[in-house]
């Protein structure tokens, strides 16, 4: 009994040890934290550039980050968080998608031997740049496709990567996923893309491609000054600027699309989707 009273007692002394441990090392946490992680998608992808929706929900609170941070959530998600940190939403400079720019597929674009390593894109790029004869080009082996979190790249049978617009939340994990640097975010608002990124001469290019950018320059001519321009034999668009579809059929590579754009107010979609719910 003795042994079984001093065990009872030393617990009970531990107990209340820990107990007075827990209340004087106590952090106080402010109750925003937790409201603001609610309001965020939940989807923990990282695109904010913190490991989860926690460690955002914490910084926003503290105010080393703008209460937009969440590039899933969108608007809809900034508002949100507006309200509950007391703060007024002035609105943001609309929604990013991703793009591939890139249109050579394996019935235009040229190979320069059978690759038959790992089907990863970053490992096919250290063999001479990838099998292309365009060095500039898809790999087409998915690595985008996997690492995207929302199921918004599809790999189409064509051997090229391809992303929907409505589906992407404009994380930008694909964008640093892609070893050829030739996925970038673009203003969901836009139609007209150059969906090229070679920078190779025109008769080089061409002999690659068949829709590759020869830089012919008859689109620069076409468009507004300033909506196009020419990079080191590459007809880049500038996306603050507003194109008309008709320069499209200027384009004798047919490098020029045009793509519907996702303007539709998709924000509640876009979270169903990042917290995993179906949208």
């Amino acid at each position: 009994m003795t042994a079984v009273i001093a065990l009872a007692a030393l617990g009970l002394l531990a107990s209340f040890g820990l107990a007075m441990a827990a209340r004087l090392f106590a952090v106080e946490v402010d109750p925003r934290v937790e409201q603001v992680e609610e309001a965020l998608p939940g989807a923990n992808c990282g695109a904010c550039g913190y490991p989860g929706c926690s460690e955002l929900a914490k910084h926003i609170v503290d105010g080393t980050v703008d209460i937009s941070a969440c590039p899933v959530g969108g608007e809809a998600t900034a508002r949100a968080i507006a309200k509950i940190m007391g703060l007024e939403f002035a609105g943001g400079g609309g929604r990013m998608v991703a793009m591939v720019f890139c249109r050579g597929d394996d019935q235009v674009a040229s190979k320069r031997f059978f690759y038959n390593g790992i089907h990863d894109c970053a490992s096919a790029a250290l063999v001479f740049g990838g099998d292309k004869m365009c060095t500039y080009g898809c790999l087409g082996l998915g690595t985008c496709a996997g690492i995207c979190p929302f199921d918004a790249i599809e790999m189409l049978q064509s051997g090229l990567a391809e992303v929907d617009p409505e589906k992407c939340t404009g994380c930008g994990k694909c964008v640093a996923s892609c070893p050829k640097g030739i996925i970038r975010m673009i203003p969901a608002s836009a139609g007209v893309h150059i969906l090229c990124s070679s920078h190779d001469k025109g008769a080089a290019a061409r002999k690659a491609c068949k829709v590759a950018c020869i830089a012919c320059q008859k689109c620069v001519k076409a468009a507004p000054e300033g909506a196009i321009v020419m990079d080191n034999f590459l007809a880049v668009r500038n996306y603050d600027m507003d194109i008309d579809e008709s320069v499209a059929s200027e384009c004798p590579m047919n490098t020029i699309v045009v793509r519907k754009p996702a303007v539709g107010d998709a924000d509640d979609d876009r979270l169903d989707r990042a917290a995993g719910g179906e949208a």
